[in-house]
């Protein structure tokens, strides 16, 4: 099975993208063998930027996208999008590429 999530609210201040992760996450838990991507666009291409540092007890979606990866999802971010938000594909974690729609 293949499945694409498209996020693109902000990754804080609403948990729309927060719970579309956590969705993302638990396809691995009911099927090892799903092929699934998340396409970040939007304010939500902030959400692959490496070094996120929010408070103890909070949800950290820079930690929820490297367990997707590990557990081989691919992550993929608009281009354009980051460019409008300044965003450089250097600044990304680990495993999250730069993509166009």
């Amino acid at each position: 099975m293949h499945v694409l999530f498209i996020l693109n609210d902000p990754p804080y201040g609403t948990e729309r993208t927060y719970n579309g992760l956590r969705l993302a996450n638990n396809l691995f838990k009911k099927d090892e063998s799903v092929e699934a991507t998340v396409f970040l666009m939007g304010d939500a291409v902030s959400a692959a930027k490496a070094g996120q540092q929010t408070p103890n007890g909070y949800y950290n979606l820079e930690r929820m996208l490297k367990g997707f990866i590990t557990r081989g999802g691919k992550l993929l971010l608009c281009g354009t999008c980051m460019d409008a938000r300044g965003l450089q594909e250097k600044e990304l974690l680990e495993g999250g590429r730069r993509s166009s729609l």
